[in-house]
């Protein structure tokens, strides 16, 4: 997990400059208008301010299809660069229209980073600990105000203060910033593997997770690249093939399954069971509490909540799945033989391209995936027979050895990756295909090792090694639909390279999953904004200033724009130990929990500064209330509700069009920012203060209703499994209203 710690702290950094920026001109435009004698022209002022917000809203629209196809660190490093320029034109801007320029070119820097920093940390950051490393951002964002506002501070305690050395100084950190992204930052892996390129992938991963065998993420990463298809959930009963085919009647050894893994000689056998799932009771009569209390509730938000209620207790963040022998894709024997697949020796041949060349068959680089050795089906299959014979499928793999894990094939948040093989009856006779399978244990009786002697649908060995899984079976990413009509027998029958050579595929969007998951992005982002941060935060000295905090400072010696910066920096040092406190919680109560929980504080703190606003209390009382209210307020907004959005909309999209629909949702972000950054000194004229704070509050109450009804839990989850899920709860509400 280090490697993945590491480079989200450098990515963050990008974040860290943006907080530095927006902290350091709210305090340098006070010196910028009087040098350009600006306060009879408040448009420019405000223009001064806005321009990099400005910069930002025009980038995000190009800059998520741009890192889709150009990759997301070449973006970080333009990030980089723009923000060292633009500090550099900010020190020297003999002008106002050179300023302007500036602060153009640094709101480029702020939208890339922003938009993408979240992206790049989901993509790299393992499933457990994802969470907790994007809200970095967050806290770097914090503490770069907080620095900038120290900074700022001690610079106007100075007679002379130079605004253009307090916007300058940023050119510094940018240096930093680039020297990291150029030689420490590598490419996101999820990317290179949408690109086709498997070796570099291969060893981002090997780096980033510490380890050598990366081959089940490997895998996960390309099943990543399909989009859409269709979902369904089943449930099995799993275990070495001993304890499910002893003693068992004819029926059961027809029901038999042989599910295979990412590796050679990784196979095991699951039999169908039905009406015991959590996962599949919700899919299909939907949850109890969803049809007693709430029948608008989204499916989708009911289906990864059956999967959060049941995780096992004693599951451990490498293999949640099987807390009791590791993971049920460890294997007894690992043959690394340099070409242990057959079949990739036919395909050298076959002009079956490769980043990695011969020398690096055993990462299954010639045959993605498990390529062609599938035929060897406990179902009595017959290989078809111009694919020869298959050597690693056949072999018996054990659970355990030793009566010890061998290795951890789980691909995060007790979730495992497996295929299995179908046939249907056809006019030309059986076709046979691969269907892939997420699996994830279920807390229901019968789910740990030799508990009881059956299930019910299904008898078990009293002393056998099994497990009662759900199962999200569909279709593989790489099984090409034109190659149906040829008879394949394998999910890796479409290289990488080939469909990253088609590049994103923008029809992709019209996906039900991929709409629903917009849906949720866009209107979370959009409730962020107009829950009022911008409002409290730009406000936040003339807020307290009436309180009575800002005479209280004069009466010390600290003149009136020293005692708002100070105020301002106070704050924001308060938000860190909260940040951190969310940090903690982001994958253990998980993002939904938080928000339901810090929502309501938000709704309450506003309705205070409503209240101190038009009742008229004592110049004491009201500043204490003020002051808390405020402080409350920001504090409880950057548990949650201020790194949430980002986090979510980083989690929930194909990696195929995840810059693009990043773009979207970041755009209504910086819409929404606008809105209200105009539209405020025109509602404290109309309406006041306390008719700000209410219709804040109103929104913060719509937040926390669209939190409730449509936004999923998706702590621990592989990204992968959390837009299969967006999927079927697609399909779900389609199929609900239908009928």
């Amino acid at each position: 997990m280090r490697g993945a710690a590491l480079v989200a702290i450098a990515a963050s950094i990008g974040n860290l400059l943006q907080g530095w920026d927006n902290a350091t001109i709210a305090g340098a435009v006070l010196y910028i208008k009087r040098e350009f004698h600006l306060e009879s022209q408040p448009t420019v002022e405000g223009l001064i301010v806005a321009m990099s917000l400005i910069g930002a809203t025009v980038i995000t629209t190009c800059s998520g299809p741009i890192s889709d196809w150009f990759g997301r660190r070449p973006m970080l490093i333009i990030s980089s660069v723009l923000y060292f320029v633009s500090g550099l034109i900010m020190l020297w801007s003999p002008n106002v229209y050179v300023l302007l320029l500036a602060r153009l070119l640094d709101g480029f820097g702020i939208g890339l980073s922003v938009t993408l920093v979240p992206v790049y940390i989901s993509e790299t950051a393992p499933s457990e600990t994802r969470g907790l490393l994007n809200t970095l951002p967050q806290f770097c964002g914090s503490g770069g105000m907080f620095v900038s506002y120290c900074m700022v501070f001690g610079m106007s305690l100075i007679g002379n203060s130079s605004w253009r050395l307090m916007l300058g100084v940023l050119s510094i950190p940018s240096i930093l910033y680039f020297l990291l992204m150029v030689f420490f930052l590598p490419e996101s892996p999820r990317w290179l593997v949408s690109k086709g390129r498997m070796a570099e992938a291969k060893k981002v991963l090997q780096r980033l997770r510490g380890r050598d065998d990366v081959s089940g993420e490997m895998a996960l990463l390309v099943e990543g690249l399909g989009v859409g298809g269709d979902t369904s959930i089943e449930e099995y009963i799993i275990g070495p093939a001993n304890d499910l085919t002893d003693d068992q009647d004819l029926d059961a050894q027809k029901d038999k399954i042989t599910l295979y893994g990412a590796e050679e000689g990784l196979s095991w056998v699951a039999m169908p069971v039905t009406g015991q799932s959590t996962l599949g009771l919700v899919s299909r009569h939907g949850s109890m509490e969803n049809q007693r209390s709430m029948s608008l509730m989204d499916p989708m938000v009911t289906l990864f909540g059956s999967v959060h209620e049941k995780l096992p207790e004693m599951g451990s963040m490498r293999s949640a799945l099987f807390p009791n022998f590791g993971s049920m894709f460890s294997v007894a024997e690992q043959h690394k033989n340099e070409q242990w697949d057959e079949e990739s020796l036919l395909r050298e041949g076959e002009g079956y391209a490769s980043d990695a060349g011969g020398a690096d068959s055993d990462d299954n680089l010639h045959s993605p995936l498990i390529s062609r050795q599938t035929t060897s089906m406990d179902k009595d299959l017959v290989p078809p027979a111009s694919h020869g014979s298959i050597l690693s499928m056949r072999r018996n793999s054990s659970l355990l050895q030793g009566g010890e894990a061998v290795s951890s094939m789980g691909i995060g948040g007790g979730w495992q990756l497996a295929w299995k093989w179908t046939e249907q009856e056809g006019e030309d006779g059986k076709k046979g295909g691969f269907k892939r399978i997420y699996l994830h244990e279920e807390g229901v009786p019968g789910s740990r090792r030799g508990s009881l002697v059956s299930i019910p649908g299904v008898d078990v060995p009293v002393d056998g090694e099994y497990v009662h899984a759900a199962a999200l079976v569909s279709q593989p990413a790489l099984y090409s639909k034109e190659l149906l009509q040829q008879h394949p027998v394998g999910p890796a029958m479409v290289h990488p390279s080939e469909t990253a050579a088609k590049g994103p595929r923008w029809r992709d969007l019209l996906e039900p999953g991929v709409k629903h998951a917009l849906i949720v992005g866009i209107g979370i982002q959009i409730l962020q904004q107009f829950a009022g941060i911008n409002g409290v935060l730009y406000y936040t000295p003339q807020i307290l200033e009436q309180a009575g905090v800002g005479v209280l400072l004069e009466n010390v010696g600290i003149g009136s724009d020293s005692a708002s910066l100070l105020i301002s920096g106070v704050t924001t040092l308060l938000m860190l130990p909260c940040i951190a406190v969310a940090m903690r919680l982001m994958d253990i109560s998980g993002r939904r929990r938080l928000l339901l929980t810090t929502i309501p504080v938000l709704i309450v703190a506003l309705i205070t500064l409503v209240v101190g606003n038009v009742v008229h209390m004592g110049s004491m009382i009201h500043a204490v209330i003020s002051t808390v209210s405020v402080v409350v307020y920001f504090c409880c907004f950057v548990m949650a509700f201020g790194p949430v959005p980002n986090i979510l909309c980083s989690e929930i999209f194909p990696t195929s069009v995840r810059g693009v629909c990043i773009a979207i949702c970041a755009l209504s972000f910086w819409i929404g920012d606008i809105i209200v950054t105009y539209t405020l000194p025109v509602m404290l004229k109309s309406i006041g203060l306390a008719g700000v704070f209410g219709i804040y509050a109103a929104v913060c109450f719509i937040s926390w209703i669209f939190v409730y009804l449509k936004v999923p839990e998706t702590k621990g989850m592989p990204l992968e499994v959390i837009i299969e899920f967006f999927a079927v709860g697609a399909k779900q509400k389609a199929t609900a209203k239908n009928n």
